[in-house]
């Protein structure tokens, strides 16, 4: 018999690029939306592959709808990948942020709990929680420091789910995973926000690209190589928690740069700043050290910054 995997979240980018993963080992995959019969899954028609998967109707803040639909799927592995997604939004919609990821994630763990099978879970953390480190790269041990209500609330899930690993011996890790990138970004996402504006301006459009402060720094690296750890942590005997990352650090005007080289263009011809884009705190350098997951997971990250920039460029 097959796997069965449920993916939270199945129509980001992550969801996308995992379904695929999966469906590639052989796992029956099953996807979760508010509304299914609504919901287009562009990413996973742009991926060809939603017809080899099947769809249920799901609202992660009620439980009782999460607990059906868990019933019905009998998963092997459920992979949380839902919630807001973004640092931006979140600072105007606080409340939904931490509704649809602390609760969402509570409500998957008790479901767990409550129909007492051997099902493993995958939450997805994020390097925001740490906060400013000083420019030192962050690990396992490094302490959080949330400076969003989206930090805020994946640092509430964190804890959450280390808590049910400890109080009920659950299967149940979080993948703390840095910036990572590829074409199925929404626009809302800076670096895809980039990349789209350096396309239409080689191609003939005399717009200019606003941006914030371009001085911080992130640690990008490339989602469809990420989907891979995500797969990982739930293979391992004893569950844990990994920080994913590249372990290199490049600001946003290098991103900015280095886009606007690939397509022949020079960056300070048509990017302005605007401060109005500024958010109301800021994380300035933010690097990973994903040394725990090359020892344990034998995973490494083998795209760059650089490398991302082209790969997305190639996906306009």
């Amino acid at each position: 018999m097959s796997k069965r995997a449920l993916i939270c979240g199945i129509s980001g980018q992550d969801g996308a690029y995992l379904a695929r993963f999966l469906t590639e080992k052989g796992y029956q995959v099953y996807g979760t939306a508010r509304d299914a019969q609504m919901a287009t899954f562009h990413n996973l028609q742009q991926l060809d592959i939603k017809e080899r998967l099947t769809f249920h109707s799901m609202a992660l803040n009620d439980f009782r709808s999460v607990l059906q639909v868990l019933v019905k799927v009998q998963p092997d592995e459920i992979y949380n990948l839902a919630g807001q997604s973004s640092v931006g939004l979140s600072f105007d919609q606080p409340v939904e942020t931490l509704e649809s990821i602390s609760v969402g994630t509570l409500n998957l763990l008790e479901a767990i709990r409550f129909i007492g099978q051997p099902i493993k879970l995958y939450n997805a953390g994020s390097s925001e929680c740490f906060g400013n480190t000083g420019g030192m790269p962050a690990d396992e041990a490094t302490p959080f420091r949330p400076r969003s209500p989206y930090a805020v609330a994946k640092a509430t899930a964190f804890w959450e789910v280390s808590n049910y690993r400890e109080a009920y011996n659950l299967f149940c890790c979080t993948g703390i995973l840095f910036n990572h990138e590829s074409p199925l970004r929404p626009e809302r996402f800076v670096t895809q926000k980039i990349v789209k504006a350096a396309g239409r301006i080689a191609a003939g459009s005399r717009e200019k690209l606003y941006l914030g402060n371009t001085s911080i720094a992130r640690d990008w690296g490339w989602a469809p190589e990420y989907i891979e750890a995500m797969w990982l942590m739930l293979q391992q005997e004893k569950a844990d928690d990994y920080v994913i990352a590249t372990g290199e650090t490049s600001t946003l005007e290098d991103f900015v740069a280095e886009t606007f080289s690939t397509v022949g263009l020079e960056w300070k011809d048509h990017v302005i700043s605007d401060s109005s884009l500024l958010r109301p705190s800021e994380i300035m350098v933010s690097c990973g050290d994903a040394s725990k997951a090359a020892n344990v997971l034998g995973w490494q990250a083998g795209f760059r910054m650089r490398d991302v920039v082209k790969m997305m460029v190639e996906g306009l």
